[in-house]
């Protein structure tokens, strides 16, 4: 992959110690003209105001939903990046153009690495080069990835998050996976209240790729026959509060995730 030009270098971007998980609900057959405004004009503003944009996706279950995920160097970072990209020029000349694609924008989790190190790595990833003519639809180059939420129960995050570091994430790797990150809610208040988070949650989310859905499929499939893996998974049933929900995702030309 090459960048295109004046488009900063990544090379030495490594994990955001806060990050957003933002999931919107667009107006019907309004997708592709969001990610084209997205891809095409609101990554640098962004990205020049302090924050990086780590992946952005169209939901390979959801035709209408649009899921993405940025991270900053800490809350008063997330503060001060955020009002300087939202009273800034970028956004005053594409927010109308962007908001007329969406339902709702709220559905955004604010998470923090599930242990040292357990963050996005993103070293050496670039933006490739793409054509706007090529960029809507465009998964010939993508992997899938796919993040799932686990609800918790109050004050299991840290048990749940250990047996997934020291059990889990061996055994889907085993089965074919590349876990990418995992994250916790983190419960800080938000220091940006213009743009709303889901107060009052407990996750723990894991994020892994795999080269296609077909693989994800029989990744599934054979976790679901394994019985190291059944008794993990019962193991985990008391931390869980409800049941756990899967994004199954496929990355835009410009998302420096599963690209």
């Amino acid at each position: 992959m090459s960048l295109p030009p004046n488009a900063p270098s990544k090379s030495s971007l490594t994990a955001s110690p806060v990050v957003e998980l933002r999931q919107y609900t667009l107006k019907p057959g309004r997708r592709d003209t969001l990610i084209d405004i997205f891809d095409g004009h609101l990554i640098d503003g962004q990205e020049a105001a302090g924050m990086t944009i780590i992946g952005q996706f169209r939901d390979l279950d959801r035709p209408d939903m649009f899921v993405w995920l940025r991270g900053f160097d800490g809350m008063e970072a997330r503060k001060n990046a955020l009002t300087a990209f939202y009273e800034g020029p970028v956004w005053a000349a594409w927010r109308d153009a962007a908001n007329a694609t969406m339902i709702s924008s709220d559905d955004v989790l604010l998470l923090k690495p599930a242990w040292p190190g357990a963050g996005f790595q993103l070293t050496g990833s670039q933006r490739t080069a793409v054509p706007a003519s090529e960029r809507s639809g465009d998964n010939r180059l993508s992997d899938s990835v796919v993040i799932k939420i686990h609800h918790l129960r109050p004050g299991a995050e840290a048990d749940f998050a250990s047996r997934f570091e020291t059990d889990a994430i061996a055994t889907v790797a085993e089965f074919g996976a590349r876990p990418l990150a995992a994250f916790v809610t983190e419960h800080a208040e938000n220091s940006f209240p213009r743009l709303p988070v889901r107060s009052g949650e407990n996750v723990f989310i894991s994020v892994t790729a795999f080269d296609s859905a077909d693989a994800h499929a029989r990744h599934e499939a054979a976790l679901a026959s394994s019985p190291e893996w059944q008794a993990l998974e019962r193991e985990a049933q008391s931390c869980l509060a409800r049941s756990t929900k899967t994004l199954r995702l496929s990355a835009t030309s410009q998302s420096l995730l599963g690209r």
